[in-house]
């Protein structure tokens, strides 16, 4: 399947080079905003955002809706975690340094609503980034791994990549966490914690089975680089596949800052009403 982006001009937000240590919904509230101008035709061209957290959990609408999960997001914040609920799907998992974070917001036809093609493009595209260890990558659900999907990546049987997605009428935002670095082990550990606290009074069926062993980072798996080598990967594929023209940008342009603005204060609303936070 070719890439939606091929013959058509191209944005791509890069702040990797620096870290987000506030709110974690600012980022999801560019997207969001991004989604909202290409559902209302305001803009056509794909926007692909790469952005690092130092120290964060985002949370799916699931988790919110466990038992303790109030009591679970203040264990993180004493822990100095920042807190979301993102607004797409899938589940807990957490920010660091070593995680890159990639949204690729799309414009699409009202009629279009299989979820899959959007899934496939960020595949293909993290595919296409990993290089020759992308041969090595398996796309499919990981038990046992924290955010668990049809669409999570692994290489020798260790997820580094979950893949979540959020449609609006005319437009999909689709969201991915890549592992590139640092402990997997520990960033299983961390959601396990979370939902140690969240899901008491759950049944089984209602969270993740997190077994911490499931996860990897690509540094582990033998893929080198780290989280600055994902990036400039990324940049690389972007550079290809983009023929008409990739505009690129490391801080958020004023046209969408203030959009994002407005649907940062609603995702606010939304995550106060869930988790009291």
């Amino acid at each position: 399947m070719q890439p939606t982006w091929r013959q058509t001009a191209v944005q791509l937000l890069d702040t990797t080079s620096r870290m987000h240590t506030g709110e974690v919904l600012v980022p999801f509230g560019i997207a969001e905003a991004y989604a909202r101008l290409c559902a209302k035709g305001e803009r056509t061209a794909p926007l692909v955002n790469l952005w690092r957290h130092e120290k964060a959990v985002v949370l799916g609408s699931r988790d919110a809706k466990l038992p303790q999960a109030a009591k679970a997001v203040r264990e993180l914040e004493a822990k100095g975690y920042r807190t979301a609920v993102r607004q797409s799907g899938g589940a807990a998992v957490p920010l660091a340094p070593g995680v890159v974070n990639l949204s690729l917001v799309l414009p699409v036809g009202a009629y279009d609503l299989n979820p899959e093609p959007f899934f496939v493009q960020m595949v293909e595209l993290i595919r296409a980034a990993l290089g020759t260890d992308g041969k090595r990558m398996r796309s499919g659900e990981v038990a046992g791994s924290y955010c668990p999907g049809t669409y999570d990546l692994a290489i020798d049987g260790y997820k580094f990549c979950g893949i979540a997605q959020r449609r609006l009428t005319r437009a999909v935002s689709v969201q991915a966490f890549i592992n590139a670095e640092g402990c997997g082990r520990m960033y299983g550990e961390i959601v396990q914690s979370f939902y140690e606290t969240a899901a008491q009074g759950a049944f089984a069926e209602q969270y993740p089975q997190v077994q911490p062993e499931r996860m990897a980072s690509l540094s582990e798996l033998g893929v080198p680089g780290g989280a600055a080598g994902m990036a400039a990967r990324i940049h690389e594929v972007l550079h290809t596949q983009a023929e008409a023209s990739l505009t690129l940008m490391d801080v958020c342009p004023p046209w969408l800052a203030r959009e994002a603005e407005t649907a940062l204060h609603t995702l606010k609303q939304r995550q106060r009403h869930l988790v009291g936070s």
